[in-house]
């Protein structure tokens, strides 16, 4: 008798991380429960060589890999051993809305070729949620959401597109404009995937808030993200951390 094949999971997740050794397994278990009785795959890729973030993670199930430092590497290594239909491209600080993937599957059998949610930033600071909204509304406006919105996309779409280009910033803005150009669609759903405040709050609001649109209308203009990334220094509680 031959055995049944695996199921082949909806999604898979695939997370990159660095010096998250201590939220890692929460981080497992959430999206876990956001996808509670579906087939999903957990894809963790580390950062660090000594592959730190892994040898805190304690839960059964997860295919943990390593991959040079950068997140369009790390996501790229992760992509490349995911088994899902789709793929769901989460930041180690970012959570969930309740319905995702349903929410993301349906989109995928639907018109939409990827997407993204809406933004919603841990903080109850009015402003904050202000800038949030203004995100959600540029994404929404230009179909070019940023990563800590939860990207997801067909795999082999994906593949097709060649994964994320080799940058070291601007990697999720510079897939979804290959969709776009490439005349897919991108849509922005309405739940919102909540993302951290540490860096609004280490570095100030207003500034941060105008760094991120000078990066991004710097990009549009074609400035070239090795140059870009000098603008935008790592957090330095991260910095401690090794992301430096």
């Amino acid at each position: 008798m031959i055995p049944p094949r695996p199921l082949r999971p909806l999604f898979s997740v695939v997370t990159p991380v660095l010096g998250e050794a201590g939220r890692i397994n929460d981080l497992v278990d959430h999206i876990r429960m956001s996808g509670y009785g579906l087939a999903l795959e957990i894809i963790v890729v580390d950062g660090d060589p000594a592959s730190s973030t892994l040898a805190a993670l304690s839960r059964e199930g997860v295919l943990g890999l390593t991959a040079p430092r950068g997140r369009a590497s790390q996501l790229n290594a992760g992509a490349a051993a995911a088994r899902g239909e789709n793929l769901l491209f989460l930041h180690a600080d970012t959570r969930l809305p309740a319905g995702a993937f349903q929410a993301a599957a349906a989109a995928l059998d639907g018109p939409a070729d990827a997407g993204a949610f809406s933004l919603a930033i841990r903080s109850k600071n009015p402003l904050l949620a202000c800038i949030a909204a203004g995100a959600t509304l540029r994404s929404r406006l230009f179909s070019l959401p940023y990563g800590d919105q939860a990207q997801f996309v067909r795999r082999d779409l994906f593949n097709a597109m060649g994964g994320f280009p080799a940058i070291p910033l601007m990697e999720d803005v510079a897939l979804m404009r290959t969709i776009v150009r490439a005349g897919g669609r991108v849509v922005i759903l309405p739940l919102r995937a909540t993302t951290s405040a540490r860096r609004w709050r280490a570095e100030g609001i207003l500034k941060t808030t105008a760094r991120n649109l000078a990066l991004i209308t710097l990009y549009s203009l074609g400035v070239a993200p090795a140059r870009l990334a000098r603008l935008y220094p790592a957090m330095p509680d991260l910095a401690r951390r090794g992301r430096g």
